[in-house]
């Protein structure tokens, strides 16, 4: 599978090589992380919840400074030092026993996340053409998802032992993937740091309100990205009477769906003009997904089976087309100079859409049944609609203010 899904060697490889060895590690510590805390680390479940909650909050906004610190140092040996530093976060969990302990390496944890992501973006730009930034971001994200399945089924190995040995184990190839993804990432080529243009404010970005509004468009949009985790298994079991291994089907089919298919999908969005139309068609779609999921809700096991598989389809497909579009709208809106800076802005956006979708999704579809479902799809509908003439204002002043950096 995975002779299909890496890029050619060079810059694609090393960045697919990286990204696997880090995903492996955290889909595997995603699995255990619940069992490890809550019965090896002694901490309540609602422990648990609140610092992670809490961690999150910390850390919301760390990818813009450190992505300008990627800007201004050099993207690919701030990439290499950050998410080096993300694996002793991650080896800081074995030392944890209580609450304020968690709370304190969760939301070091967290803040490294973001900056590195926010930095790797910024070698992405810094490395790849742009014929090939969209196509290599569709690879990763390909390849992510294999690496995700992939540790998560070696941590059911752990899950079946069940020892504190064992989960500990999980901890510690977290914390070495992450180190080895490091080491690999220093074999990128080199890229200089963008020096500051003369009078330009330090974080121009949040200056930049189209830029802004972008991310929170996108951002409303990124509220499908958390149905099939948290979403579908509530409605399957309360509102359908599909049985609930559905979930797994589902599941199974998204990664499919994303390894087979992103990567073709991408290509067919290389530039800001195909991606506005890509936004606009995902976010039609998926509205599509949440009326065939509100169809579902039926007595008829069979029926309730066929409309959840078809949702999921239509689902998969919509969240492909947005990535691919997010991508290259991200991309291309960024300055060349401040890319990594951008591209923490632009992932804050989908950052607060997870720590809002939970709840509002669960309040409305959860407990609105069929016709709540009506309130995402609508939101979905009017984002990528509204996207087109903000995406359009964005350029014009990006290219306005385009003044070659030190001048």
């Amino acid at each position: 599978m995975l002779s299909r899904i890496l890029p050619a060697p060079g810059p694609g490889r090393v960045l697919a090589v990286a990204t696997l060895l880090m995903t492996m590690g955290q889909g595997a510590f995603m699995t255990c992380s619940a069992l490890y805390f809550t019965t090896v680390a002694g901490l309540s479940v609602a422990q648990w919840g609140l610092g992670l909650t809490l961690a999150g909050a910390v850390g919301l906004f760390a990818g813009i400074p450190l992505g300008h610190l990627a800007d201004r140092k050099g993207p690919r040996g701030t990439t290499a030092i950050l998410v080096a530093l993300n694996g002793a976060a991650a080896a800081g969990y074995l030392f944890v026993g209580t609450f304020a302990q968690f709370l304190l390496a969760a939301s070091a944890f967290i803040v490294l996340e973001r900056g590195s992501r926010a930095a790797l973006q910024a070698a992405i730009a810094g490395t790849l053409s742009d014929t090939h930034l969209v196509a290599t971001r569709a690879y990763l994200r390909s390849v992510t998802n294999v690496g995700l399945a992939v540790g998560a089924g070696l941590a059911g190995v752990a899950l079946q032992a069940g020892s504190p040995a064992a989960l500990r184990t999980v901890l510690v190839l977290d914390a070495a993937g992450f180190l080895a993804s490091g080491l690999v990432l220093t074999a990128l080529p080199p890229i200089p740091p963008a020096p500051k243009a003369a009078g330009e404010p330090r974080l121009a970005v949040l200056r930049d309100r189209p830029f802004a509004l972008v991310t929170a468009l996108s951002a409303v949009l990124s509220l499908h990205a958390v149905l099939l985790e948290l979403v579908i298994p509530l409605w399957i079991a309360r509102h359908t009477d599909a049985p609930r291994w559905m979930v797994t089907v589902l599941f199974l089919l998204n990664t499919i769906s994303v390894v087979t298919f992103q990567v073709r999908i991408a290509k067919g969005v290389p530039d800001l003009t195909q991606a506005v139309r890509a936004i606009r068609l995902a976010g039609f779609v998926l509205a599509a997904a949440c009326v065939l999921f509100a169809a579902s809700s039926t007595h008829a096991a069979l029926l309730s089976a066929v409309f959840l598989v078809l949702a999921g389809g239509v689902h998969a497909y919509g969240e492909m087309v947005f990535s691919a579009a997010a991508w290259t709208i991200g991309f291309g809106l960024a300055p060349a100079h401040r890319q990594g800076q951008y591209q923490g802005f632009f992932f804050t956006g989908y950052a607060v859409a997870m720590m809002i979708a939970p709840t509002f999704l669960t309040v409305v579809v959860i407990e609105g049944g069929a016709l709540g479902w009506l309130v995402p799809a609508v939101l979905f509908v009017a984002a990528g609609l509204a996207l087109r003439p903000v995406v359009a204002r964005a350029e014009r002043d990006r290219l306005a203010a385009a003044v070659p950096p030190g001048r």
